[in-house]
This record gives C-alpha cells, sequence and structure tokens, in this order.
C-alpha cells in the first residue's frame, strides 16, 4: 500500500475509533468534566470536528494559510457550533471525508515536500498524518473520561 493510501486507511481507522468510544459516552456524561478547566467528551468531540476540516484544508490547499488565524478563525468557528453529540458526529465525519478527498489529489511529490509554518518548514508527510494521529491521541482522553466515571467497559464494536 502506498504512502497517501495508508494516511487514507488510517484517517478512516481512526475516525471509527473515535466514533466507537464516543458513542459510548452516555448522555448524562457529554458534559461531565473532573475539573472545571478540563475538556468534556463534547467538548473533546468538538475540538475534533472542528480542526478535521482544518487539517483538510492545508493538505487541499497543499500550504498554511497565510496567518495563523485564517487557520484557526474557521476551526474556532465550527468548535463553537457543536453543541450536541449529533453535532460533533456529523461535522467530525464531514472534515474527515474531506481530508479523504484532499489526499485523494496528493502527488507522489508532494509527500516529500515541506510547508512553510508559523513554526518553520513542516514536511507535507505531517500534514497528511495529522488528522488520523489527531483522533487517536483525544480517543484516549475519551478513554479516561469514561474510566473517571467508573466505565471499565473494553469496547469492541
Amino acid at each position: 500500500m502506498d504512502m497517501i493510501e495508508n494516511c487514507k486507511k488510517r484517517a478512516e481507522l481512526a475516525l471509527y475509533q473515535f466514533l466507537r468510544n464516543f458513542g459510548h459516552v452516555p448522555d448524562d456524561k457529554l458534559h461531565w468534566k473532573p475539573v472545571p478547566s478540563a475538556k468534556s467528551a463534547l467538548q473533546i468531540a468538538a475540538h475534533c470536528a472542528g480542526y478535521s476540516g482544518g487539517f483538510a484544508g492545508i493538505i487541499k490547499a497543499g500550504k498554511f494559510p497565510d496567518s495563523v488565524e485564517e487557520f484557526l478563525g474557521p476551526i474556532n468557528a465550527r468548535i463553537q457550533s457543536v453543541t450536541t453529540r449529533e453535532e460533533a458526529v456529523a461535522v467530525l465525519e464531514q472534515g474527515i471525508a474531506d481530508t479523504l478527498e484532499a489526499l485523494d489529489h496528493v502527488t507522489p511529490e508532494q509527500t516529500a515536500s515541506t510547508i512553510e509554518t508559523p513554526i518553520g518548514p513542516t514536511p507535507f508527510l505531517f500534514f497528511m498524518t495529522i488528522p488520523s494521529n489527531h483522533l487517536v491521541n483525544h480517543t484516549g482522553q475519551i478513554d479516561y473520561l469514561q474510566t473517571c466515571w467508573d466505565d471499565q467497559q473494553v469496547y469492541f464494536e
């Protein structure tokens, strides 16, 4: 399997795993936080949903936006727009669908290129893999919240 297909498969698997775990969060725990400054499961899902579209945009454009504000503005707007489980799932699924579509147009030459970002040159491959890595990391946060309310179940479905 080539690198582009591998990134697509990883994004699909990460989405599946995130949604599986998020789907086991009881409705009465969607807004629960272990401490007031922590994120709830819904806030984590909204964060993932917002950023998934931002990552897709970079892959599609082949470059980082002209400013951090231009990158974060639409992301923060998407995050703020998510108020329900259904909205989080829909926005996240759309962001990953956009990512897969953007990856369909990546050329082999792009995979070895770099993108100028506010922190310096960044391998394009980073942006190809961040959609899946980001979801995997936040799936762990959902797992942790579940253990906080004593859900010790291991979910395979």
